[in-house]
């Protein structure tokens, strides 16, 4: 969420940056209305309170001195209720400001280069070849031949975009996460988190899912829960309501969780096999630190991360991406891609977003300064560390053999206990 103060003083800023999001800046002028409105109100409040008191001591006296004081005893009244009328207005006012603050997006940070589209995102770096080969075989044809994959049972069980792992393919999968869970922990230094599944609309408002994203989630209505998009959700609510001492920041989790989404708007898009699934596994990576050293940490997110994927071998770029393909709530992102063989193309596994102060507002996240004792915002960043089904499209394909098999990766024999698929 945005500082109302900032709203308020640059609203132009704020209307630009919607566009340069892609989303309506409608609701701006409203904003600015209303807070007029609440400051207006507010100042006839304090005062009719503060005559509430100066007359009420006035009335005490003149009760001591035994004088009659019938008059401003009535005149208080109709100042109580006229403090009711603009309390009530207040309030009204108030959650209409906060329900219009909800939409607006995240400042763009300034070098993200301006863009709508996703062919306007800009290649950073590379690692490792594209190049043709003699055999290629796509993900879903190598997981039937081998009988490690099976999306037609998945389909029937539960529905389209559900899959089972199966024999040598549910070990791997479980190799995959626990070697990213192991890896972020006792290489890069990231404290291992557990979270639950499930979340309430509180925490989905935190960091930003609702409302914009609440046709993409599953909702159990009866409990009013919703199943979790990505772990990022239930670890940066870990601290909502929270004041965190300076000192120990930066605070990095490392957490695994299965994933759930509707994607409601993205039907006949990649649909095959594991390009576009509804359930996911996925390690994500959430940091907490000091505004000062977020952009740092950013850069050392995606490094991170490419560090999982130069271990497994895979060819990856990295990504910067334009401010019409960010998420609503992001104010830097990097995307990584990996190359997919048989697909001829780039698949993301990866988003690294510095939301800066963003989901702190939302979720009221504070720390105290160590050298000012001053309570302020953190800023919060996330990137996966990894999801594994489109790690697993990569693998699949740019290690099958001649064959029809498919080598395991070295890093990741200690996990399964075994040279291949």
């Amino acid at each position: 969420m945005l500082d109302i103060r900032f709203v308020r003083e640059h609203p132009d800023v704020v209307r630009e940056n919607c566009i340069k999001k892609n989303i309506d800046p409608a609701g701006i002028d409203q904003i600015v209305h209303l807070d007029a409105r609440r400051r207006e109100l507010i100042q006839k409040v304090e005062h009719l309170k503060a005559m509430r008191n100066s007359v009420s001591e006035n009335i005490a006296q003149i009760k001591k001195g035994g004088g009659n004081a019938d008059a401003k005893i009535l005149e208080m009244r109709d100042v109580g209720e006229s403090i009711k009328q603009f309390d009530d207005e207040l309030r009204t006012v108030e959650e209409n400001i906060h329900e219009l603050m909800l939409w607006l997006p995240n400042l763009v940070h300034p070098s993200v280069p301006i863009g709508l589209l996703p062919e306007e995102n800009v290649e950073i770096r590379r690692n490792g070849s594209c190049s043709e080969r003699e055999y290629r075989v796509d993900h879903l044809e190598i997981g039937k031949r081998l009988g490690i994959l099976d999306f037609e049972r998945g389909a029937k069980v539960t529905g389209s975009g559900f899959g089972f792992y199966v024999g040598k393919g549910a070990r791997f999968e479980r190799a995959l996460i626990n070697f990213f869970l192991d890896t972020n922990t006792s290489q890069l230094g990231y404290t291992e988190i557990m979270p639950p599944f499930v979340a309430n609309s509180a925490s989905m408002l935190g960091t930003a899912q609702l409302p914009k994203s609440a046709d993409d989630m599953y909702y159990v209505e009866k409990d009013n829960l919703y199943l979790i998009p990505t772990a990022e959700v239930p670890i940066t609510n870990y601290y909502r309501d929270d004041i965190i001492p300076g000192s120990i920041l930066p605070v990095r989790f490392a957490g695994y969780s299965a994933c759930f989404r509707r994607e409601a708007g993205s039907y006949g898009k990649d649909t095959r096999g594991f390009l576009r699934v509804h359930e996911f596994n996925k390690v994500e990576l959430v940091k907490f630190v000091e505004p000062s050293t977020s952009y740092h940490e950013l850069e050392s997110l995606v490094n991170d991360v490419e560090y999982l994927l130069q271990l497994l071998g895979l060819t990856y770029r990295v990504i910067l991406l334009c401010s019409g393909d960010m998420t609503f709530g992001g104010a830097k992102t990097y995307d990584l891609e990996v190359w997919a063989p048989w697909e001829q193309r780039w698949l993301e596994v990866s988003s690294c977003t510095n939301f800066e102060s963003f989901q702190a507002r939302r979720s009221n996240i504070r720390y105290r300064d160590v050298k000012t004792g001053k309570l302020e915002y953190l800023h919060t960043l996330n990137g996966s560390g990894l999801a594994t089904s489109r790690i697993m499209v990569a693998l699949l394909e740019q290690y099958q053999m001649p064959d029809g098999k498919v080598r395991v990766p070295p890093c990741l024999r200690p996990y399964c206990g075994f040279d291949e698929l």
